[in-house]
């Protein structure tokens, strides 16, 4: 037992659980952008408000989600932990050789961008999952089941036009912390070669762009229209 403790203690440990933590992280992203995508369907909110009502009632969804919730907080306090530690280790000397040519920004500052997404990740869990959960929110009846109507709390807050570019804002950040963190997370476990880093450079960076671009587009195109 002791070894599996010092293990996960170590650096290499830590850094072994932001790996695993964040591939998690990274299906979990592309698993909630297929629903949120329903918001775009000029139904009336239908399709989503279905979507919505299934993912927030069904068993196996709801206990994946509690273990989402789980791995998003390990991810978060080993982070931090990590961070900490580089930076003890690196010192003042470090530092500046750190910020060489040679590593881009998104790595360099992977302790801000995640601390963006944290503070948006609160936010958002107020204003939407706990409005859903605590909130009283109306219903709505499609073929005789009657289901919450979130389409009506993701409209309402998707009109104004600050929480909009809040949500751009921190879509961005996610984009930069994914540049980084999807190859890294890679790296880390060891899943790299020379025949296949090309192609998982070029799928990290195509996912880093365009699920925070569609991310960003809901909140836009919802405003706009």
């Amino acid at each position: 037992m002791k070894w599996f403790v010092d293990m996960f203690s170590s650096t290499l440990g830590r850094k072994l659980v932001m790996a695993l933590t964040g591939l998690f992280l990274i299906t979990f992203l592309l698993v909630h952008l297929i629903g949120n995508l329903q918001l775009l369907k000029n139904d009336g909110g239908h399709a989503f408000n279905v979507y919505a009502e299934f993912m927030s009632t069904n068993p196996l969804i709801q206990t994946i989600s509690k273990g989402n919730f789980a791995l998003i907080l390990i991810h978060i306090i080993w982070s931090l932990l990590l961070t900490r530690k580089n930076r003890i280790a690196r010192g003042s000397v470090g530092y500046s050789v750190s910020h060489g040519g040679s590593s881009i920004w998104s790595s360099r500052n992977m302790g801000i961008l995640g601390t963006i997404v944290l503070v948006f990740l609160v936010v958002h869990l107020k204003d939407f999952w706990g409005q859903m959960h605590y909130g009283g929110i109306a219903t709505v009846d499609y073929d005789g089941k009657t289901v919450r109507n979130i389409y009506i709390v993701v409209a309402e807050w998707f009109s104004k036009g600050w929480y909009v570019g809040l949500y751009v804002f921190c879509m961005i950040a996610v984009g930069f912390h994914l540049w980084h963190g999807f190859i890294s997370a890679f790296q880390t476990l060891g899943l790299n070669h020379l025949k296949y880093n090309p192609v998982i450079s070029f799928v990290g960076k195509a996912f880093s762009v365009i699920v925070p671009a569609l991310f960003a587009l809901i909140p836009i195109w919802m405003f706009l229209s």
